[in-house]
């Protein structure tokens, strides 16, 4: 008695005369290419407007551009010359340490003045959602009303502040001279800047249970040991988000700045110094190549802050 055995199922062989790619493409769901068709809009304009300036920026830092060579293109590239002018001229570590101050100052009162709203418009009460959108009014304002109106409170003669300070007798300052003007400018950005911080960290304390403080509170633990135990500690994903953020925003200002003083004394920044050089503001002649090496000078020093946020997150997610 023989038992046959049933034939091996045999595979549909593929049309040799396909290409690989085409059937590849043909395996792609309705959806997928759905999404694809979302996502171009937003790649295209990605390409445009963030990658290809920052590619032209990073090129032209290597080639010496002048008015005629900017107009035919026939730059010579000349490596990181340019870079090493820039860092090793006169004006280069004081604008620095300019920068580094306004940054700083700027980045720590916006974020203790934004936490300390934040906290107190956390307990619910009358007039507080009123309250809140008269705190957000600095952030609405067109940069140049806000610039304006400060240069105009700051004014040595009739400004409002040193109108404030002779009723204690307070000599008059001279908000915007060369000495001052750094100080001005923080003033004024900070004032820019706090609305943002209350914001995000505002919606960063509505995400922590409420039954952790009632605990606390049964425990004995008063508001101001509340909130270092329980607020800060899980505040600390939305601030630093909100730091890094403050920080690249803050890295680039310069309207507010040009707008008060025109970027002249203690003011200058590495961002208003760019742009003078860039547009030939304040210059005898127009600096393209070293506007494009201070760029991406600051391109660097937020990409640097990016990676140190990422590497932050990964540690507490650990």
């Amino acid at each position: 008695m023989t038992i046959e055995t049933p034939a091996p199922a045999t595979r549909v062989a593929a049309n040799p005369a396909q290409p690989p790619g085409r059937r590849r493409l043909r395996r792609l769901r309705p959806t997928t290419w759905a999404g694809l068709a979302f996502a171009a809009p937003l790649l295209v304009y990605l390409v445009i407007f963030y990658a290809y300036p920052l590619v032209e920026n990073v090129s032209m830092s290597l080639h010496r551009f002048t008015r005629a060579t900017f107009v035919t293109g026939e730059a010579p590239f000349v490596g990181l010359d340019i870079y090493r002018e820039v860092i090793g001229s006169a004006q280069f570590w004081p604008i620095v340490r300019q920068t580094a101050i306004f940054v700083g100052a700027s980045l720590f009162f916006q974020y203790v003045i934004g936490l300390a709203l934040a906290v107190f418009f956390q307990r619910s009460f009358r007039l507080s959602s009123v309250l809140r959108a008269l705190f957000l009014v600095p952030w609405l304002l067109p940069i140049i009303v806000s610039g304006t109106t400060w240069q105009w409170m700051m004014d040595a003669d009739s400004g409002i502040l040193n109108r404030f300070l002779a009723i204690f007798g307070v000599d008059p300052v001279w908000w915007l001279n060369a000495e001052n003007s750094l100080m001005s400018v923080t003033i004024a950005n900070i004032w820019l800047g706090v609305p943002f911080n209350l914001v995000i960290l505002y919606s960063g304390l509505q995400n922590i249970p409420t039954q952790l403080y009632e605990a606390a509170a049964l425990d004995g633990a008063n508001r101001w040991r509340q909130f270092w135990s329980i607020t800060f500690p899980l505040l600390k994903p939305v601030s630093a988000i909100t730091l890094l953020l403050g920080f690249v925003y803050t890295l680039k200002v310069v309207d507010i700045i040009w707008i008060m003083t025109s970027g002249t004394g203690t003011s200058q920044t590495l961002a208003t110094w760019a742009y003078s050089m860039a547009f030939g503001k304040g210059t005898a002649v127009i600096q393209y190549s070293q506007a494009a090496v201070v760029g991406t000078i600051l391109l660097v020093v937020a990409l640097v802050m990016g990676f140190v946020y990422l590497a932050v997150q990964r540690r507490q997610e650990d």
